[in-house]
């Protein structure tokens, strides 16, 4: 046997560096499934859940990828988006807290009857809240983002709403346990749905309208099904807003490369909660504009200060449910006020 040269041994030896090490760098890079319920038209895909994806890919050099299934692409319904995260079906879910009536009392503070006036403020308080009170009920995923959108919007089939009154009856569409309540405290008959389900019940009579916020109409089509929608004084606090969740598998989290979890790390938290409820908010104006050639009415300060009474009950009894369970619901209700406030403030 001819002895091998002293360079050509040292060619045989990169080459077998560089064959053992090609596979190891095809595996770091890492693929995130992305589900949410929505189109792939919809805001949460095309201003935030994209810019987010293209972020992190960028900012990693594009070792962490995005592949997004819209419209619960990878199966399931929105109530199991959570289970989904936590199950590993999908890496990182967007969804309402709400879909899973009572998993996230604590939470539930923020989707009591107007406590919002400002998306970008609400947003950043409420993953402050959940860092401070609430991290428990959301065991199995690592957050990303918490944020609401803006102000609920009443849509009709046949009359506006102007006085409570105008509300005895109706069958509305609600998306959480707590707007069910408020709806019927305010003599409504609440219809529990996720969004994707509006169109078809509105066409169908199934309801008579629909609570949402702008932002969602031009996803699900409402402004061609419905012919009034009915605003609340913009000077007062939203009649409701909905909270959402951007999370992800906890394992899949704690298995990235330490260089992976920093990039993840610095696109999530109160800063990224802010500009998502800001999108919303923002989105709701461009939304409103499809809605022009139906009619529109705004009602005003003195009524609402009816509504509000009579809505009253609704807060007393989320107090008195979370305390039942032992947490100071007065206090949290406060606490959650006061972060609002301070945000609001822009402390």
């Amino acid at each position: 046997m001819f002895p091998i040269p002293r360079a050509a041994r040292a060619l045989l030896r990169s080459l077998a560096l560089a064959a053992a090490a090609g596979p190891a760098l095809a595996q770091d890079a890492v693929t995130l499934k992305v589900h949410h319920f929505l189109p792939a038209g919809s805001t949460a895909h095309t201003q935030f859940i994209q810019p987010w994806c293209d972020k992190v890919a960028r900012e990693s050099g594009q070792r962490l990828k995005c592949q997004i299934y819209p419209s619960m692409q990878l199966g399931g319904t929105p109530p199991q988006l959570i289970e989904q995260a936590k199950d590993g079906v999908a890496d990182i879910v967007w969804t309402l807290s709400g879909y899973t009536a009572g998993r996230f009392p604590l939470t539930e503070v923020f989707e009591l009857p107007f406590m919002m006036q400002n998306p970008e403020a609400t947003s950043r308080a409420l993953w402050d809240y959940v860092a401070q009170y609430a991290q428990a009920e959301y065991a199995g995923v690592h957050p990303i983002a918490f944020h609401v959108h803006g102000d609920g919007v009443f849509h009709l089939r046949e009359k506006p709403i102007r006085t409570m009154g105008d509300l005895k009856g109706l069958k509305l569409r609600a998306p959480t346990r707590q707007t069910s309540r408020m709806l019927a405290a305010l003599g409504a008959t609440p219809v529990a749905m996720p969004v994707p389900q509006v169109s078809e019940a509105l066409s169908k009579g199934v309801i008579d309208g629909a609570v949402v916020p702008y932002e969602v109409v031009p996803s699900v089509k409402i402004q061609e099904i419905v012919k009034y929608h009915s605003e609340t004084d913009p000077a007062e606090p939203a009649l409701y807003t909905a909270t959402f969740m951007f999370v992800m598998n906890k394992a899949k989290y704690d298995g990235l490369a330490p260089e992976l979890k920093k990039v993840i790390d610095a696109n999530s938290g109160q800063a990224l909660s802010g500009q998502v409820g800001k999108v919303f908010f923002a989105a709701d104006g461009e939304a409103k504009k499809l809605t022009a050639r139906n009619t529109t009415n705004v009602i005003g300060r003195d009524e609402i200060a009816l509504w509000k009474k009579a809505s009253q009950p609704v807060v007393d009894q989320w107090v008195a449910d979370v305390t039942a369970k032992g947490a100071n619901g007065q206090q949290l209700l406060g606490a959650a006020r006061a972060l609002i406030d301070k945000h609001a403030a822009g402390k």
